[in-house]
């Protein structure tokens, strides 16, 4: 049963009738805002930074200690730029200075994304000359309400290591430092990747983990929540707390969200329905012509293929046509309609 959620203004598909019950009664009684938005505009006060370090201890497993919010994508330099994303350095538990990347947005080619966005953070937070003993290590989350790849879980993480070839075993650098040789792996350098797959999840929230994911999910913050910075989001991230104008904008956001989501919906299953029908009766027709020319059976088949094919390509040459008057990127219009940058920049 489709499921619309007020705290997000979006449609769910639950599990059990039990967690409808719990997400309506939540959602009325109060409405939080979406984390994505409110990490690109409310979060990057210092007084609200209890939510980001809460969400940051959790999924890093960790207490974190924020010191400054580095990047966003309203300062971008160019428009071009391919990066939508927030930068954090923050401390952790080692007192190791570290740079966080929180990534959001839907994206085609979406792992190459978040390496060049790794290498962005990377390089724009070092100076040039600095020796490389400065390179910070980079942990980048990405929070996905879409669907990358085929896996079972709802949170995936990744690192870079050195394994034996033969031996299996991991490969450890040593260096000194502080007149004292060091010992470390290539994994406490070289940058981290979390996947948080939130449309995966359907668990029962029993952990602080379970509980950020339920509310990335559904916008649920339980009245007895213990979880790291869940507190903190229930007070400062509550929908008719923001002003006037603070709401307006993020309806503006809600709506461009779902319309986004709904014409990319709507894209794929017309054109395959619409292209099988159009490409069903084209085909019939010039299946019946052909084959009294060459053999009934060989011509219906023939025209079948060929009709459904040309059926379902103008069926996408329309879908990429609404999709870009709606201003959505030629990347995911590539994605919705299976067309090519070039034919669709032809549009």
């Amino acid at each position: 049963m489709d499921l619309f959620c007020p705290a997000h203004g979006l449609h769910y598909l639950c599990r059990s009738e039990p967690e409808k019950q719990i997400i309506m009664s939540e959602s009325m009684q109060d409405r939080y805002i979406r984390f994505d938005w409110a990490i690109k505009r409310l979060l990057r006060q210092k007084a609200n930074f209890g939510v980001l370090e809460g969400f940051l201890t959790v999924f890093l497993d960790e207490p974190i200690t924020i010191m400054e919010i580095l990047e966003s994508e309203g300062n971008q330099t160019a428009e071009d730029d391919k990066f939508n994303r927030v930068d954090i350095k923050a401390r952790n538990s080692k007192g190791e200075i570290i740079i966080i990347e929180v990534q959001n947005t839907r994206e085609l080619y979406y792992l190459e994304r978040i390496l060049y966005g790794v290498a962005k953070a990377i390089t724009e937070h070092i100076n040039l000359g600095d020796a490389y003993s400065e390179v910070k290590k980079v942990y980048s989350i990405s929070i996905l309400y879409f669907d990358l790849g085929v896996g079972s879980d709802y949170l995936y993480h990744g690192q870079n290591q050195f394994v034996g070839v033969h031996t299996k075993d991991l490969l450890q650098i040593r260096k000194k430092e502080q007149q004292a040789i060091v010992t470390r792996l290539p994994s406490e350098i070289f940058p981290e990747y979390i996947l948080i797959r939130v449309n995966e999840f359907d668990k029962v929230a029993v952990t602080p983990l379970d509980e950020w994911v339920r509310y990335l999910k559904y916008g649920i913050i339980s009245p007895d929540t213990r979880a790291p910075g869940l507190g903190e989001a229930r007070e400062k991230l509550k929908y008719y707390s923001m002003t006037d104008k603070e709401r307006r904008a993020y309806e503006e956001h809600l709506n461009a969200v779902m319309i986004q989501n709904d014409v990319l919906n709507t894209a794929k299953m017309e054109g395959r329905a619409e292209g099988h029908a159009e490409g069903l009766e084209e085909g019939l027709e010039k299946g019946r012509a052909e084959g009294l020319e060459e053999g009934h059976a060989k011509g219906l088949e023939e025209g079948l293929e060929k009709g459904h094919a040309e059926g379902r390509h103008e069926e996408r040459i329309r879908n990429a046509a609404n999709l870009k008057k709606l201003g959505v990127s030629s990347d995911i219009i590539a994605e919705a309609t299976g067309l090519s940058l070039e034919k669709i920049a032809e549009i």
